[in-house]
C-alpha cells in the first residue's frame, strides 16, 4: 500500500514552492530496477485482466488496450523525471497521449493496479496522487483549479472510482474505497466510503460497505444518492 501522506511530506519539505519540487523524491514501494519495474507493468497487466469482463486474454490486454499502454508509459517516464530527463520523460509522455488519448504527466505519483477502462479523454495533472487499486473510467480528470506553483492536483486513497467524465478539481483529497458518479464535478474533500455525485458534487454515505457493494460497480450507476 503507498503512504501518500509520507510522499507528499518528504517530497516538498524543504524544496519551497518550485513546481518541480513534488517530484524530487521517488515514492515509497517504487524501487529502482528493471526487475522492479516488470513486477509493476505485470501488475497493470493483471488489474486490467480482472477488471474488464470482456478481456478474454492477457495477450489482448497487452495488445489491444490503450489504458494499459498509457499506465506503462508512464511508468517509465515517471522514472525518467525523478532522473532529471524531464524533457525526454515530457516527449514520452506526449507521445503516449497522441497514440492512445490519455493524458498523464510524468510527475505524478500512480499507485499500483491501476485501471483505466476505454481511457479516451483521461487526464492526471503532474502534482495529482494516486493509491493502489483505483479505477479511472473514460473522460475523468484529475485537475487544477490553479495556475499556482506546487500541489495543486487531487490526492485519491486506496480504491477510488472516477466515473465516466468526472472532474476531480484541486488540492483536495478522497478518502479509501470513495466513488465519484459520471460526470460529477467534485471540488472538496470526500471522505472515506462516501459517494460524490451532481454538479457540484454532493457527498452520500450509502447504506452498504464498500466490501458489500456489487464488485466494480459502475460509478454511473450511483447517481440515485443524488436524488
Amino acid at each position: 500500500m503507498t503512504d501518500l501522506h509520507a510522499v507528499r511530506e518528504a517530497t516538498l519539505a524543504g524544496h519551497g514552492d518550485d513546481e518541480d519540487d513534488h517530484v524530487h523524491v521517488m515514492p515509497p514501494g517504487h524501487r529502482p530496477g528493471l526487475r522492479h519495474l516488470l513486477e509493476i507493468l505485470l501488475e497493470d497487466l493483471d488489474a486490467a485482466h480482472a477488471h474488464d469482463p470482456a478481456a478474454r486474454t492477457r495477450l489482448e490486454v497487452a495488445l489491444a488496450y490503450p489504458g494499459v499502454h498509457a499506465l506503462w508509459v508512464h511508468r517509465l517516464s515517471h522514472r525518467m523525471w525523478h532522473a532529471h530527463l524531464r524533457l525526454a520523460a515530457r516527449l514520452l509522455s506526449q507521445l503516449a497521449r497522441f497514440v492512445t488519448g490519455i493524458e498523464i504527466h510524468p510527475g505524478a505519483i500512480i499507485g499500483r493496479r491501476l485501471f483505466i477502462d476505454h481511457g479516451m479523454g483521461v487526464v492526471i495533472g503532474q502534482t495529482t496522487e494516486i493509491g493502489d487499486d483505483c479505477i479511472l473510467f473514460q473522460g475523468s480528470t484529475l485537475g487544477g483549479r490553479s495556475m499556482t506553483r506546487g500541489k495543486r492536483h487531487p490526492t485519491l486513497g486506496n480504491r477510488v472510482m472516477i466515473g465516466a467524465g468526472a472532474r476531480v478539481l484541486g488540492p483536495i483529497t478522497l478518502g479509501d474505497d470513495v466513488q465519484v458518479g459520471a460526470n460529477a464535478v467534485v471540488v472538496k474533500d470526500v471522505p472515506a466510503g462516501a459517494v460524490a455525485v451532481g454538479v457540484p458534487a454532493h457527498v452520500r454515505m450509502p447504506s452498504a460497505a464498500p466490501a458489500e457493494r456489487e464488485k466494480l460497480q459502475d460509478p454511473a450507476l450511483l447517481i440515485e444518492y443524488s436524488i
